[in-house]
């Protein structure tokens, strides 16, 4: 009885031990390729301040209003392909993994005329929501010049998901890392050699995303390993476009309300007591936040994949095995990193400025940011879940009744009545990731699985009964059980 006892835990650590493998190949590649995406905005930014602290200002505006109203809604869409090309890779029906993409980048190209729109009269708007005009314009002067980035942007995501859900995570990496190279070349020669000023910085960031987009075309046209998936255009990209919005809305309301809670919240600072000083320190604990995101934002597409990848095949133990592995990945990491944040504390705000008001006030909302990600990263890898296993509309609520019901008034609360200010709202925020943790936590953890997987078969089974000879995922009944099944076949890089 023993020795089966010891011979069930030593399988379970080597299946533990495989599976943090599979997840580490995929998550450290994607969080370097998050760093770089990064960095195209954050070069663009930092030319532009070494300009004109007046430009930079509506450089700074601009960027938010387009990542918050253009990108977020572009990121969104493309991440159902989280949930169908994952699982119809999984369960080997490739023909739908390359129809699901065509079908996401008709959608993002329909979303980005609009936003082209939007952003075109960006100026307009701010001043509609009492901006001061002269940042106002300068800010719709610069955003004009990212219009064309929408439309590559919203492609690159299709593609990004479509190569992430066959493994293949290694071209996303280089390729961020050529654009990011180019990106720096690109920003120096438009900026200060064409006369455009601070919006070459703007046209720099469009041509950066259209070099990229470039490069995974060509990776993805001409690298044998998308030769089972994609297969060419096809006239049935333009069948089922419904069926697709029916995971693409929910999804993009998902990123979209985290994305605008933030933008809401950098809103209030500027209600607070010395407006100048809170909205900088707002600013600059955001951009702090965002930068150290990058590692669990890898992890959760890492995990993301796995799930839906094992769904698709009918393994739905392997499924579980990867949320549990990912869980305490995501522990450790934001254990060590929020520590090491605050040891460091009183170095963050010299990368920022040079005024020493703000540095120390920076300071002491380290800690607080620390915290912040540390539950925040476990959320991530949560949402993450729901992504693989297709519950965008269950994720919806949560998102929108956790920051918007319980952060945004607790923020509120403790920013402006109980005087806590940039604190109190950060403070707000850890309450909203709180409330999403434990409801995504419960619903992770009375989750049929097992339903899961049927839900995952339908799905990589849609619009393909015109050839029903091509559905090759014959899968044994017995991979219906609960025990962790895993897929013995090496991870596929290229």
């Amino acid at each position: 009885m023993d020795i089966e006892i010891q011979k069930t835990s030593m399988e379970k650590m080597v299946g533990m031990t495989k599976e943090i493998k599979r997840q580490m190949c995929l998550a450290m590649p994607l969080t370097v390729a998050n760093f770089l995406m990064f960095a195209l905005q954050f070069v663009s930014i930092m030319v532009v301040g070494h300009i004109s602290h007046e430009k930079l200002a509506g450089a700074s505006i601009a960027i938010s209003f387009v990542n918050s109203l253009g990108f977020s809604v572009l990121m969104g869409a493309s991440s159902a392909l989280d949930t169908l090309c994952g699982q119809s890779f999984g369960a080997q029906n490739y023909k739908m993994v390359g129809l699901y993409l065509q079908r996401a980048m008709v959608i993002c190209v329909l979303i980005s005329i609009p936003l082209a729109f939007g952003t075109a009269f960006s100026g307009r708007i701010l001043i509609l929501l009492r901006q001061v005009p002269e940042i106002s314009m300068a800010a719709e002067s610069y955003a004009r010049l990212m219009i064309p980035s929408l439309f590559a942007f919203g492609l690159i995501q299709c593609i990004l998901k479509f190569l992430q859900a066959q493994k293949m995570v290694l071209p996303i990496m280089f390729s961020s890392g050529i654009t990011a190279i180019f990106h720096v070349i690109n920003c120096w020669f438009f900026t200060y050699k064409t006369g455009l000023g601070y919006r070459g910085a703007a046209l720099s960031v469009s041509i950066s995303y259209w070099f990229n987009l470039l490069l995974l075309v060509l990776y993805v046209f001409l690298s044998p390993s998308c030769k089972s998936t994609w297969t060419g255009f096809s006239r049935e990209a333009f069948h089922g476009l419904w069926d697709f919005l029916k995971l693409g809305i929910p999804s993009t309301l998902m990123v979209c309300f985290q994305n605008w809670q933030f933008e809401l919240l950098l809103l209030l600072s500027g209600l607070l007591n010395n407006p100048e000083l809170q909205t900088s320190l707002m600013s600059i604990s955001q951009n702090i936040s965002s930068l150290v995101y990058a590692v669990p934002l890898g992890l959760s597409g890492a995990v993301s994949t796995r799930i839906s990848n094992e769904l698709g095949a009918q393994n739905p133990g392997a499924a579980v095995l990867a949320i549990l592995t990912a869980a305490v990945a995501i522990i450790i990491e934001g254990l060590a990193v929020g520590f090491g944040m605050i040891g460091g504390r009183n170095l963050w705000g010299h990368l920022y400025t040079k005024e020493r008001e703000v540095v120390n006030a920076v300071a002491v909302m380290i800690p607080w940011i620390a915290l912040s990600h540390c539950i925040d990263g476990f959320q991530c890898v949560l949402l993450g879940t729901i992504r693989g296993s297709g519950r965008q509309k269950m994720g919806v609520f949560v998102c929108l009744g956790s920051y918007y019901l319980v952060g945004i008034p607790a923020s509120i609360l403790l920013g402006f009545v109980f005087h806590m200010d940039v604190k109190g709202l950060w403070i707000g925020n850890i309450c909203a990731i709180f409330v999403q943790d434990a409801v995504l936590l419960i619903m992770t953890m009375f989750t049929n699985w097992e339903k899961q997987v049927m839900k995952a078969l339908e799905r990589a089974q849609t619009s393909d009964k015109s050839e029903p000879n091509y559905w090759i995922a014959n899968m044994p009944s017995s991979r219906h059980s609960f025990s962790i099944v895993i897929d013995p076949t090496e991870l596929s890089y290229f």
